[in-house]
């Protein structure tokens, strides 16, 4: 199992290596991706690598000129990577407009790479208006258009629908993972799961599946170690948490057993129809998909992210809350003031920690964290 966990850090550090590999191997192109609502299937079916960009570990220098101060770190990481010529292999990217500060940094992307194809497509944050499944499907057939003239060829229906099976089946593989660590089967980490996530979000999408294969049958079935306070993860909706600060958390006597993460469940919880036509298909993909986990980004009649929350700690057992906020996160700022009501409304224990691109006080967190875990089993040892 290690092995393959290896292999799929070895794409997690260096995604852009693992794209120009893939490019030098097969000739056709990489397209970049912004999260996080739009469908890779079908770049995939366009034949190119579709790869999520997120930000990398090394501090923003060169950008920080071109960038504001109070944008949050994913923001700031794109553009400083930009300016580095770290997105030079690509052969265009995709920006989507669920955050204004994205608006931004796709400015600063078109001035600085003048002559790299920027799709911007404007998504409906409205999901249940009754224009909203007309514009979506306007949208993604948009998408198909500008995809077909970046490639300079036709995408037939047919290879859409299989590009909709294959990630499907990821999805679906990752899924099974998830499953089995809530039912306390496997003792996976919060590092090893991110690995799992992210790594599906760059590599190309048969040697993932395949890799999934073998590392479900691989991964041990060994219990996790009772005595560690089963927690839930939320935050972090477009870009990945420090690995350090996973471990932290695991190492104060707490267990992962579920998350809304964006590089965790919010990436792979929801499949596309594979008997709707394909542009069909991804078009309510995208507008059910709130239903079954909601997005601050987007608004619907009846949805209320506090009260989801609420609900899968119940369903995973878990018995504490941690909410991982990114600093400058506009919808996530917005919406904490309803989760924390909810969490003390119904006595469910709750630690925000606000994280940042460059150094975080880790020796401070570790203290909250461990005096959070505390407080945590002694609740839930006196409600049994």
């Amino acid at each position: 199992m290690q092995d393959i966990l290896e292999q799929m850090a070895r794409a997690v550090a260096a995604p852009m290596v693992y794209a120009a590999a893939w490019k030098a191997r097969t000739g056709r192109k990489v397209i970049g991706l912004l999260p996080m609502h739009f469908p890779a299937e079908l770049a995939h079916a366009a034949g190119a690598l579709p790869v999520l960009l997120q930000d990398d570990p090394e501090p923003v220098t060169v950008g920080q000129a071109n960038v504001f101060n109070f944008y949050c770190g994913l923001n700031r990481s794109l553009v400083d990577q930009v300016m580095r010529g770290a997105f030079d292999g690509l052969d265009a990217i995709l920006f989507g407009d669920h955050c204004v500060q994205l608006l931004g940094t796709a400015d600063v992307i078109r001035a600085e790479k003048p002559d790299l194809p920027i799709l911007f497509n404007q998504l409906c944050t409205t999901l249940d208006a009754s224009w909203a499944r007309r514009e979506t499907l306007g949208t993604f057939t948009q998408l198909w258009t500008e995809l077909e003239e970046l490639t300079g060829a036709a995408i037939p229906e047919k290879t859409a629908r299989a590009s909709i099976r294959a990630y499907n089946r990821n999805r679906t593989q990752m899924r099974r993972l998830y499953a089995m660590r809530r039912r306390g089967e496997i003792a996976l980490s919060a590092r090893d799961m991110q690995t799992i996530i992210k790594s599906s979000m760059i590599m190309e999408k048969a040697e993932h599946v395949a890799l999934m294969d073998r590392l479900l049958d691989a991964v041990p079935r060994r219990a996790p170690d009772a005595g560690n306070l089963p927690i839930y993860l939320s935050g972090h909706m477009c870009h990945a948490p420090k690995p350090e600060l996973l471990d932290m958390i695991e190492q104060c006597g707490a267990r992962v057993v579920n998350d809304d993460l964006f590089t965790g469940w919010r990436f792979i919880h929801a499949d596309m129809n594979e008997q709707s036509a394909p542009v069909e298909a991804m078009a309510d993909w995208y507008l059910d998909k709130n239903r079954k986990l909601p997005c601050p980004t987007r608004t619907m009649k009846g949805l209320d992210w506090e009260q989801f929350l609420l609900g899968e700690m119940k369903a995973s057992g878990a018995q504490g809350l941690v909410i991982l906020m990114v600093k400058f996160c506009e919808p996530h700022m917005f919406f904490y003031p309803e989760i924390k009501e909810a969490c003390d409304a119904a006595d469910v224990p709750h630690l925000l920690i606000e994280t940042e691109h460059e150094e975080m006080p880790m020796e401070a967190f570790k203290t909250r964290v461990e005096t959070f875990v505390e407080i945590a089993k002694r609740r839930a040892t006196e409600a049994a």
